[in-house]
């Protein structure tokens, strides 16, 4: 088990957490993620090593940007 946290800029409300958080879930290994809206964090768990690449690209889906990892 695996956790990573990620700075993603632009979230503001729990209807933004909520896409950030089902775009993320599509990844395959994601097995939980957690959104702090006030700070931007998010906190990525997988079963198996998940590309930063990836987490950018689903946060990118959802019209946010990850900062830093």
């Amino acid at each position: 088990m695996s956790s990573t946290e990620y700075t993603v800029r632009g979230m503001t409300c729990g209807h933004c957490a909520g896409s950030v958080t089902a775009e993320i879930t599509k990844i395959p290994g994601v097995t939980g993620v957690q959104v702090d809206v006030a700070t931007g964090r998010v906190s990525v768990e997988s079963d198996q090593p998940i590309s930063a690449d990836a987490v950018a690209e689903a946060v990118d889906e959802t019209g946010y940007e990850v900062v830093s990892a």
